[in-house]
């Protein structure tokens, strides 16, 4: 069996999926995507298209390791969101080829349900009690949601009130039994994350995502000592290496996105790596259909798995949501908050080809937003 082409598709709202045909007639799909660089990462996945085309589609490994190192620079959003969504296509034909779902070739699977959660709140959490009630009235045991919108570099009392008052109204809605996990989003500080932490531990939140941003990773450290609440990162880790300084540091929880960290090859050495220092997998994607079912073919191989983000109606998802390109979207049906364990061949999905060609004659130009402090300077999002 060879790879005889490899075709990408830039579908609304914001994704990048490829399809990788083989000479036997077997096609596998993935979803290399970096939001707001849908071409960039396009043109990446084509350059690779030109070592991959010709090769037995088979030696998934050895192709990970060539398209990861053989251009000599390694590394970066762009490439390793390029690696991820060929990996996924190529596991997908593996599965096909023989016969198994993905997790089935990881080594089988070690649950027969995975827990997911929900967004709630969009960029600027508000009326976040009624948001969460209709997410818990649809049978979700956990949701996320911002922690801010906006915050001072040194947060005033009131946002840290409005902070507190909003992860107050979620546990409200959610009572003792559910959970709800807040983003920070880069968007704090470490002098504010240090200071709001040990204010949240009352209301028990699941994990603080990014409590910094990645670049301040050696604050981390001080973060984990400064409360008992479980710490977050990864959605902006590339590589496993990455993930191992704040290990270190003693963070709970790894988020590597399953079409950024190098695909389902790396995201399942990420877990591992994790498992060595009693972290748990919860695998970031706001994306797609193709994203979440690589994210879920690990989940079912994984020991050491948490919880899995789905896009479902995210604030992110107009015009088109999660399951406008599946065949058959059963596949992600949710019952008490949970995804069953899928059964199908390779990613355990079969998508819409021509919904898909369709949709990429539209295409679109999704950007990240760009946020302001009132003293017109630049601000995280």
């Amino acid at each position: 069996m060879k790879i005889v082409d490899i075709e990408t598709f830039a579908v609304p709202p914001r994704w990048l999926f490829c399809r990788v045909a083989t000479d036997e007639g077997v096609v596998g799909w993935g979803e290399p995507i970096l939001e707001g660089r849908a071409d960039t990462v396009r043109a990446a996945v084509h350059e690779l298209a030109d070592y991959l085309v010709g090769q037995d589609p088979l030696r998934v490994e050895e192709h990970w390791q060539i398209m990861s190192k053989g251009g000599f620079y390694r590394g970066g959003p762009v490439l390793s969101s390029a690696v991820a969504g060929i990996d996924q296509a190529l596991w997908d034909i593996a599965g096909q080829v023989y016969g198994a779902p993905v997790h089935a070739l990881l080594g089988g699977p070690v649950r027969e349900r995975v827990r997911m959660y929900t967004w709630v709140g969009g960029d600027e959490p508000a009326e976040i009690g009624d948001a969460v009630a209709e997410k818990v009235e649809q049978g979700f045991t956990a949701v996320k949601m911002n922690g801010s919108a906006v915050m001072s570099r040194i947060a005033t009392a009131g946002e840290i009130d409005d902070a507190l008052a909003r992860l107050q109204a979620a546990r409200d809605a959610l009572g003792p039994s559910r959970d709800v996990a807040v983003d920070f989003h880069g968007r704090v500080s470490a002098a504010n994350a240090r200071r709001l932490l040990p204010l949240m531990e009352p209301l028990h939140p699941l994990f603080v995502e990014e409590p910094v941003l990645p670049e301040f990773d050696e604050r981390l450290a001080s973060l984990v000592a400064a409360s008992s609440v479980p710490i977050a990162v990864g959605e902006r880790y590339f590589d496993r290496h990455e993930f191992l300084g704040p290990l270190r540091a003693g963070v709970s929880v790894v988020q590597p996105d399953i079409s950024h960290a190098g695909g389902i090859s790396e995201v399942r050495r990420i877990a591992a790596l994790a498992e060595t220092c009693d972290a748990v997998l919860a695998p970031h994607c706001p994306l797609g259909p193709i994203a979440l079912a690589a994210s879920l073919q690990v989940a079912f191989a994984t020991p050491n798995f948490l919880i899995q983000e789905q896009s479902l109606g995210i604030h992110y998802n107009v015009g088109n949501d999660l399951l406008d390109y599946l065949l058959d979207p059963s596949v992600f049906r949710f019952v008490d908050g949970h995804v069953e364990r899928p059964l199908g061949p390779g990613l355990g999905i079969r998508i819409d080809e021509e919904a898909v060609r369709q949709a990429d004659k539209v295409g679109h130009r999704w950007r990240s937003p760009v946020w302001r402090h009132e003293d017109g300077s630049f601000a995280e999002w």
